[in-house]
């Protein structure tokens, strides 16, 4: 028997072609431009699915929508809306629909929502309350195909606390995904606690995750939580997880799998609550091919893969990102500014190799540096030259000085920490960093010979003895 399927969207035009299209799937089809309409229809006890539209002259279908599922909670509720932003499809999926469709969708993708709720209606209980006032807080910009289905899948993730694995490439807003994952997720109210695997030195790593005990290690004069026991009851987004070291990996594995873990150094297991988000701008499969990364953590945290298109790919979204970015700098006290028609044109054509982090701070640099209101073509031509100086990494870092090279990499591991404090005993993990290396090096350069590492290193023997032992370092005597 062939379901009835209730119709309401504001444009005549569109519900035709919604008409046809069910009508020739054999679908009984009732349609109206107004949602008191629509509503009575649902109070009547007519119809086995809802489709409706966002925008309407007599109400919001977003506003309609949970008072359709008060009186038919099992009637399926499908949202189509040109207002194609997060924060809608968020919207819709909170509040009881059974799925959201962008316009323009394809009709055959339509037609196998209709299909997939009719054959299985599912039961869509309001997991959030309205955020009406946060409409224009838009943590994702973007209206192109590529991001409308993140959106979809980021919205029927909300009520979740599934672990994503968000992959791109750097500067496509990996961690503003996951900040949207987590401030209009159910996790809203705890901590959002992100920490940048590749800005931490690899032997601090599982002293960051998990914490330290007082002893544990010199220099740890009090005990010190990790990020794990910071992001209880919220959200730990595990950024660049390519770059965690197998040892940590092993460690982060047990938790995933166990639910509790241990502090360095101490020996009562610690119960965690924390929902997972992990980032990469690396392949982490052909890492697990060559051994660099554990298959069995790359299963666990892939359990929803998520790809972030590179701005090349969603050429379409970049006014809008522009936009974004001139309002947020006049919100800064930069001079206001626009952008003309042929520039955005040009900056649609560019490659964007640093994709919306690059953009965002062209733009930035255009409104506070460029004395006309209105950007023109000549100055984003100007803009978009290659620079010769500086496209190197290797080239900028090969004239620096050890001091130089430490300093740069300290900074890093405090900027990694956003404006707070790493766990006390920062001076001794450092110099243990920086005596590894050195020691290794100079056991080489003697072929293991410790008489002429102490020599040359110009310590005592029994000291460098001391040393090996209490960093694990590997000796091997024989000649080059």
């Amino acid at each position: 028997m062939p379901g009835t399927i209730l119709v309401a969207d504001d444009d005549q035009s569109i519900r035709t072609v919604l008409e046809q299209a069910l009508s020739r799937a054999n679908y009984i089809v009732r349609s109206t431009g107004n949602a008191a309409t629509l509503y009575n229809w649902a109070l009547e006890g007519i119809g086995d699915i809802i489709l409706t539209d966002v925008v309407m002259p007599d109400e919001n279908g977003l506003d309609l929508l949970p008072r359709i599922k008060k009186i038919r909670p099992e009637l399926p509720v499908v949202v189509m809306s040109a207002q194609n932003t997060l924060l809608t499809a968020i919207k819709a999926t909170e509040r009881g629909a059974y799925d959201y469709l962008p316009k323009p969708f394809d009709l055959k993708l339509l037609l196998q929502v209709v299909e997939r709720a009719l054959s299985k209606p599912k039961k869509a209980a309001s997991r959030f309350g309205a955020q009406e006032d946060e409409e224009t807080k838009t943590p994702l910009i973007g209206r192109s195909p590529a991001m409308q289905e993140i959106y979809r899948v980021l919205a029927r993730l909300m009520g979740t606390d599934l672990t994503v694995l968000v992959s791109g490439e750097s500067g496509t807003g990996k961690e503003l995904v996951a900040r949207a994952l987590h401030e209009y997720g159910k996790r809203k109210n705890g901590p959002f606690v992100p920490i940048n695997m590749a800005a931490i030195p690899k032997e601090l790593i599982e002293s960051e995750l998990f914490g330290h005990e007082k002893g544990a290690f010199t220099g740890a004069d009090s005990r010190a939580i990790g990020r794990f026991e910071q992001a209880q009851g919220g959200t730990l987004f595990l950024d660049e997880i390519g770059d965690m070291p197998i040892e940590a990996q092993t460690r982060l594995l047990r938790v995933l799998q166990q639910g509790e873990y241990t502090t360095v150094g101490g020996r009562t297991a610690i119960k965690t609550d924390v929902r997972i988000v992990a980032a990469t701008n690396r392949d982490l499969r052909q890492f697990v091919r060559q051994g660099l990364f554990r298959e069995d953590l790359y299963y666990r945290l892939n359990v929803v893969p998520l790809r972030l298109p590179p701005l090349r790919e969603r050429a379409e979204d970049i006014p809008d990102l522009v936009r974004h970015f001139l309002a947020q700098a006049r919100d800064e006290g930069l001079p206001v500014k626009s952008i003309d028609k042929e520039s955005l044109e040009a900056l649609k054509k560019h490659k964007w190799p640093g994709n919306v982090r690059e953009l965002e701070n062209m733009v930035r640099r255009l409104a506070a540096l460029y004395s006309d209101d209105v950007i023109n073509l000549s100055v984003i031509e100007q803009e978009l030259q290659p620079q010769e100086i500086g496209t190197s990494e290797e080239r900028l870092h090969e004239d620096e000085s050890l001091g130089m090279a430490v300093e740069r990499h300290i900074a890093k591991y405090f900027a990694a920490h956003a404006g707070g404090l790493p766990p006390s005993g920062l001076y001794e993990r450092v110099i243990r960093e920086v005596e590894r290396p050195l020691l290794s090096l100079s056991l080489e350069a003697t072929n293991g010979n410790q008489i002429k590492a102490a020599d040359l290193l110009g310590v005592n023997r029994n000291t460098l003895r001391k040393k090996i032992r209490d960093l694990d370092i590997q000796v091997v005597r024989g000649l080059k």
